[in-house]
């Protein structure tokens, strides 16, 4: 393959994670080489991204236009209908209560892999390689990746957004906690008869959650319907009409007529834990570094989450980004978010599909308190958002109050 061409940061995977971190990385002053596949333009999902993940998407000067294209979520609700003997009541969550406009906004996944695409044509110091890297070879200096062109490339570090199979996470040595979920995501856009105004509905039932989710303009929204491997077969195989009605009884006509429109999709569902989140000069970011079930939007969020930390990260180190030394600092830094984010989705999860009383209890006694609660909502809201900033900001009011 010849000598190696040179790159401070290696990028493998083309999803949004991928590219999100090719550009910030860029940004930062690093060579980059991006190497995956073209640009998925097919995929008719949605993806949920909450305001400080526009805010890093800013910098890039992305954010204007994926608001332009995305729908605002102003209030958030779930609702129980497990049909179980416990069941708890239905929470609202408004963005104004947190002195918000809106949580976020949902963009199509189409509009947002196309704008990152576009991006990458405005850095010089990206170079783009349409390949798959099907061998990697790390090193006590550089990491080698060999191309399935013919080309091999070395850089200080590499970037694994190369998805829940990470050859690159495997070429790392690190292990993984996976385990298959007893479940599939049914994936589809609709237009529905009555305005959504800007709200997403997460309905909990005993398969999982059937969250609808805003769309641009008043009358379509996006859905995931989570539910089990048989249900997910069933309504795959329906016919648009059929599964339009099936939708609008799931929602018992809270948007009246439904419509769903071509292009659904069905997903597995899985879960996936690194034991850690970078060795030998590669970096996990994306579902390479953690798979879990679509609740509450925190997929692509968190993975943004992992960028900026990396970059935060290895923007102090720019003689060597893929040292050891750097590596442990990022490890510990994504340790405790994606723990705790990835705990707290499986955990409800599961709770959903237990027909034990005390998961019941405990499903039903927490959502009923953050029902009750201001304060407490305040402080879910914000950690949603943010993490650390809801219970910051409690601290910061119990300071002034004792103060007072």
């Amino acid at each position: 393959m010849g000598t190696p061409q040179e790159f401070d940061i290696i990028v493998a995977g083309t999803g949004p994670a991928g590219l999100i971190a090719a550009l910030a990385l860029a940004d930062a002053g690093f060579s980059i080489c991006l190497a995956g596949p073209p640009v998925r333009r097919d995929d008719s999902r949605t993806t949920a991204l909450m305001i400080p993940s526009l805010e890093f998407l800013d910098k890039m000067q992305l954010g204007d236009t994926l608001r332009e294209a995305g729908a605002p979520l102003r209030i958030m609700r779930i609702v129980d209908m497990t049909n179980r003997l416990v069941r708890s009541p239905a929470v609202t969550f408004r963005a104004s209560e947190i002195g918000q406009e809106a949580f976020g906004h949902n963009i199509p996944n189409r509009v947002l892999g196309a704008a990152l695409e576009k991006a990458l044509g405005t850095r010089a110091n990206i170079h783009r390689a349409v390949a798959q890297v099907v061998a990697w070879e790390p090193g006590a200096e550089r990491i080698v990746a060999r191309l399935d062109v013919g080309v091999a490339i070395s850089a200080r570090l590499a970037v694994a957004a190369d998805g829940r199979g990470s050859p690159a996470r495997g070429a790392a040595g690190i292990d993984v906690k996976r385990a298959a979920l007893p479940q599939l995501a049914l994936v589809v856009n609709f237009s529905h008869q009555r305005g959504h105004d800007d709200t997403s509905t997460e309905f909990h039932t005993a398969d999982g959650p059937f969250t609808q989710v805003p769309l641009r303009g008043e009358n379509r929204s996006s859905l995931v319907w989570v539910t089990s491997p048989q249900k997910a077969d069933e309504l795959a195989a329906m016919d648009d009409p059929s599964l339009s009605r099936a939708v609008e009884t799931m929602m018992q006509s809270m948007l009246g007529k439904v419509s769903v429109e071509p292009g659904r999709q069905v997903y597995p569902l899985s879960t996936a834990m690194p034991a850690r989140f970078a060795d030998r000069r590669i970096a996990l970011v994306g579902e390479a570094a953690h798979v879990f079930p679509p609740i509450g939007a925190q997929g692509l969020n968190l993975s943004i989450r992992d960028v900026r930390d990396l970059v935060d990260t290895v923007r102090g180190a720019v003689g060597d980004p893929g040292a050891d030394t750097v590596l442990a600092r990022y490890d510990a830094k994504r340790r405790p978010d994606v723990m705790a984010r990835a705990g707290a989705v499986n955990a409800l999860n599961r709770s959903l599909l237990s027909d034990l009383l005390p998961a019941q209890l405990l499903r039903c006694a927490g959502l009923g308190l953050l029902g009750a609660s201001a304060p407490l909502r305040s402080i879910f809201m914000r950690e949603g958002m943010r993490p650390g900033s809801g219970l910051g900001a409690a601290g910061t009011a119990l300071r002034e109050k004792v103060r007072r």
